[in-house]
């Protein structure tokens, strides 16, 4: 609110300065008389026309880059400046209020031009600025993590070959007819390669991802049995797409402890991950107990697994979590992530 109250304050401030302005070229050219309501008019009317202005600018098209925003302004500005002539001078006229008439009309011309130009630049550079200090303080954060996931990856890797042989050898001793004691120890050996592989990349393509979560869920079909089953669909144009690692799992570990694990008849995960215009889709739904909508705040809140998630994706890309409830009953967990080629052009 107090940011509000000052950035208010400060275009006021210039709209009192511009105004002085305006009312020294006034006295200038017609000796020292008082046109306060000139002068007020003047602005009044130049506030109304910014509003709309600024709404498409900063609002409705805020994602484009500064170039496409340029040629727009090209055209915004001389419609701007033509309405707020044909507006003031026929309030002028009616309201017999001193305007610039005959040749000396061109300094209106000039004056608005000139206003609409000022007005934006420190629009867009004051924009910018506050986009700039957002970035630093991001990347501050990132470093942050970055070496508190280095220092996680230090110590992952105290020695790993060691947990690897340790696997092998317990893999070895299991009877070969144990076939499926055998392959528990393989997926269980590959999850750990995983979560190592997981400390030191930043991301991953979803098909690594996604195998790393199939995994996870075999494993805990074993201990579930029949009354957990999971469905996982995955677009094939999506499965190079590059995205942060273990950003999936959590979701599906939350959905298990927390969905289905307390019903005696389980449920079903479905995963489904699919391309819609510039964004990577993801969507983790389940059958299990649900939860209310206050609960959704205290679960991204509080939820171990669901508010890292959240906290990753709003640092690493200004998105979050969507928590809706799954028809008939249970969970929806969804997010989305830019295209890293969407990323590299803006």
């Amino acid at each position: 609110m107090n940011i509000v109250r000052k950035e208010f304050s400060l275009v006021l401030i210039f709209y009192v300065f511009m105004g002085i302005l305006y009312y020294a070229a006034l006295v200038i050219d017609i000796g020292i008389r008082t046109q306060h309501w000139a002068v007020l008019l003047n602005y009044s009317l130049k506030a109304l026309l910014t509003i709309p202005i600024w709404w498409l600018f900063f609002k409705q098209l805020d994602h484009i880059s500064i170039w496409k925003k340029g040629l727009l302004h090209l055209v915004a500005m001389p419609l701007f400046t033509y309405i707020w002539i044909v507006i003031y001078y026929a309030l002028c006229d009616r309201l017999g209020i001193f305007r610039f008439r005959g040749s000396r009309e061109v300094w209106d011309f000039y004056l608005t031009t000139s206003f609409y130009c000022i007005q934006f630049g420190i629009f867009h550079l004051y924009v910018y600025s506050k986009q700039l200090k957002a970035q630093e303080l991001l990347a501050a954060e990132l470093s942050k993590l970055n070496m508190q996931s280095e220092l996680s990856a230090l110590k992952a890797q105290l020695n790993p070959h060691f947990l690897y042989n340790v696997f092998n050898t317990i893999n070895a001793a299991i009877p070969t007819t144990a076939k499926n004691a055998r392959n528990m120890v393989n997926e269980l050996s590959d999850l750990f390669r995983y979560q190592l592989k997981a400390s030191r990349e930043e991301l991953v393509p979803v098909r690594e991802e996604i195998e790393f979560v199939r995994k996870y869920l075999d494993l805990e079909k074993e201990r579930f049995s029949e009354r957990l089953h999971y469905e996982i669909n995955v677009d094939s144009e999506t499965q190079e797409e590059l995205i942060p690692p273990i950003i999936i799992q959590p979701i599906v570990e939350n959905a298990i402890k927390h969905g289905l694990s307390s019903l005696i008849e389980g449920g079903i995960i479905k995963i489904d991950v699919h391309r819609y215009k510039s964004m990577l889709q993801f969507s983790i739904c389940d059958t299990g107990r649900g939860i209310g909508s206050k609960g959704k705040g205290e679960l991204l809140d509080k939820g171990v697994g669901l508010s890292n998630t959240n906290e990753r994706l709003l640092k690493m890309y200004g998105t979050s979590l969507k928590l809706t409830n799954n028809k008939p009953r249970g969970l929806c967990v969804s997010f989305s992530i830019p295209l890293r080629k969407e990323i590299q052009e803006q």
